[in-house]
């Protein structure tokens, strides 16, 4: 059943010559070209040459690698088109290298019938310049407390099912939703929160906060509600993917988890990876999200994590939001940053410039793993292959401003500053989706 839509578009033939391929799928990491006919690739190798109707990209110098999937992000459509809608989402999301992207269902009406995300699937098919997929909600109305008609949803073509946004507010409820995720096949990713531990809060608990002045958001506000999904988990023999893991404790239950047998996924963001709680001193709105920048020890869990495969993959959680709504006191703004356009980018100068983590793993995490995760093909540059790759220059350094974004938001914790490495084509579903080569 397709579970992922986007607009026709021409199919590409590019011959791709003298890029860095690197694709751990293949066990490639070799100067090679790529050939790409009527948008699957036909030969990777050297010397490669093609006819006089297939376009040329000299990559010397330049990262060729498998498309990148984001299991996370927000499109805002319906309801908040003037925040993000799917043609600037999709549009974001090539410029970043993504080649899928599932949103999130907390939108304005979420996304709790079948009717929904029909329409949703039809407006990507008309808008979107990379497949996209949606969530559908666990409970209606994201009320935790009646589930949806997951069947129903699930014939509509559902990714999967989340409240993300929202935690599911008893075990009850959590019990019932793993439950049909055994059955259905779909995964059910959760927010872990515990709503009594957060009110009121704007940023991590911990010394940075006191210095501030701010009210904390202490780590077992997520820990305790990881643990507490894993035993409903386990208790149930299911599967589940947690959401942006920010904290050590988290990931320490996570291990346990998985010591045991547990069918549990996991993903962290780019700004968990690489920021901290002491960034807030600045009381830039952008660096406020859920969950909240953490502390140092925290983050370097996370990298570690990530780096052994505990964590499975990156998404971006990429939350748009208007500017007038982040134009405030830290206290007022609202949650989220975006970071469609920016992932690769921050990883690759925060992490693997750093060696923190090498290409290879990365890749992975961005690529094959949340590929997986979704039961979508990975991508791969490999002969066979629909072309789903993106081609990096990594040496490139550009500016996070406002004009330079794809997307209708700009509250980026990068706004303004300088990121290394930049994508320059994106080619999704066999089709050119962003293209900065001229």
């Amino acid at each position: 059943m397709e579970r992922t839509w986007c607009k026709p578009l021409p199919a590409a033939d590019l011959l791709i010559t003298g890029g860095r391929v690197v694709d751990p799928e293949s066990g490639l990491d070799d100067l090679l070209d790529v050939l790409v006919g009527d948008g699957r690739i036909v030969q990777v190798g050297t010397g490669l040459e093609a006819g006089d109707d297939v376009r040329v990209v000299d990559a010397t110098g330049m990262l060729v690698l498998p498309g990148f999937v984001d299991l996370h992000a927000h499109f805002r459509t319906p309801g908040r088109e003037d925040e993000e809608d799917i043609a600037t989402a999709s549009a974001a999301a090539a410029a970043g290298g993504y080649v899928a992207v599932l949103g999130m269902a907390n939108t304005e009406p979420v996304v709790d019938s079948a009717h929904t995300l029909r329409g949703l699937a039809r407006q990507a098919q008309d808008e979107a310049v990379v497949p996209l997929g949606f969530y559908a909600a666990i409970t209606r109305g994201l009320e935790g407390r009646q589930l949806t008609e997951m069947c129903e949803l699930d014939e509509a073509g559902a990714a999967a099912f989340s409240d993300d946004g929202r935690p599911l507010p008893t075990a009850a409820i959590m019990r019932r939703a793993l439950q049909y995720g055994k059955m259905s096949g779909r995964f059910m990713a959760l927010h872990a929160e515990d709503p009594s531990l957060t009110a009121g809060g704007q940023m991590h608990e911990g010394p940075a906060s006191a210095r501030l002045g701010l009210a904390g958001i202490p780590s077992i506000s997520e820990s305790l509600e990881v643990a507490r999904a894993l035993g409903v988990a386990a208790y149930e023999d299911a599967g589940l993917h947690l959401c942006h893991v920010s904290t050590a404790d988290s990931v320490q239950a996570i291990a346990h988890a998985k010591e045991a047998g547990l069918r549990v996924t996991t993903e962290a963001t780019p700004h968990h990876l690489t920021l901290v709680d002491e960034c807030v001193a600045s009381l830039d709105p952008n660096l406020k999200m859920s969950p909240p920048l953490r502390s140092e020890s925290d983050r370097e869990a996370l990298v570690e994590a990530l780096r052994s495969g505990l964590i499975d993959c990156v998404a971006t959680d990429h939350a748009p939001h208007a500017p007038e709504e982040k134009d405030v006191p830290f206290e007022e703004a609202p949650f989220g940053c975006i970071g469609l356009e920016t992932a690769f980018s921050v990883l690759y100068g925060g992490l693997v410039a750093s060696k923190a983590l090498d290409l290879a793993t990365l890749v992975t995490r961005m690529s094959a793993a949340p590929a997986r995760i979704a039961g979508l093909p990975a991508p791969s540059v490999s002969a066979g292959a629909t072309a789903d790759l993106c081609i990096v220059d990594p040496s490139a350094v550009w500016t996070v401003t406002p004009a330079s974004l794809q997307s209708r938001s700009c509250n980026s914790p990068w706004l303004g500053q300088e990121l290394t490495g930049k994508v320059r084509l994106t080619v999704a579903a066999g089709r050119v989706a962003w293209d900065d080569l001229a």
